[in-house]
């Protein structure tokens, strides 16, 4: 039985917007490294740009360069590094990562390929429900493998692969935290 929305015709992310500082590396990286077409491209009125790339799917991955951004910062609005490889805490209100359905049958060549291509990859994540939320050998309760990697502005990109359909009874029994549960770090 398909889930519906009752409150908004919701026809899931029509696009991800983030800013780059380098365009022409950007759409060199998301054309050539990833093989996305790109679709758009406006000048904005304050010198800017706005970029769009087709992720497939019906999915777009846009990109502003803004003349005046100011630059990343590691640990802060940008992952440090990879999940598997070291810490990727972002602060509240940034996009941790941006995670790209791939098929399952692929999921291992599409890695290979990419580290071919010269970019740094983490080791695979096979994620099940177990205490540390990963799985230390794969087996058939893995929901989900996904790896990670950084575009050239460090955006973390993950490719994953759904095992199951979700919201099953087991998915479902983590009752969310407050603000109150926070342990604020220091800048």
């Amino acid at each position: 039985m398909a889930w519906s929305n009752r409150e908004f015709e919701l026809g899931g992310v029509n696009h991800l917007a983030l800013v780059c500082s380098d365009m022409k590396r950007t759409v060199e990286f998301y054309t050539g490294v990833l093989g996305m077409r790109l679709v758009k491209t406006i000048d904005l009125p304050d010198g800017g740009q706005h970029f769009f790339l087709d992720m497939g799917g019906g999915n777009l991955l846009a990109f502003f360069w803004f003349p005046e951004a100011p630059d990343a910062v590691p640990g802060l609005t940008t992952a440090q590094t990879s999940p598997g490889i070291g810490e990727f805490t972002t602060a509240v209100g940034t996009m941790n990562h941006v995670a790209i359905s791939v098929p399952e049958e692929r999921f291992l060549e599409y890695r290979a390929k990419l580290k071919a291509k010269g970019v740094k990859v983490a080791p695979v994540i096979d994620h099940d429900d177990s205490p540390l939320g990963y799985a230390t050998e794969f087996h058939d309760k893995v929901y989900i493998r996904s790896f990670y990697f950084q575009d050239p502005d460090g955006i973390l990109l993950e490719f994953a692969c759904w095992r199951r359909e979700l919201a099953q009874p087991e998915d479902l029994g983590v009752e969310p935290r407050t603000a109150a549960d926070r342990r604020v770090a220091k800048v």
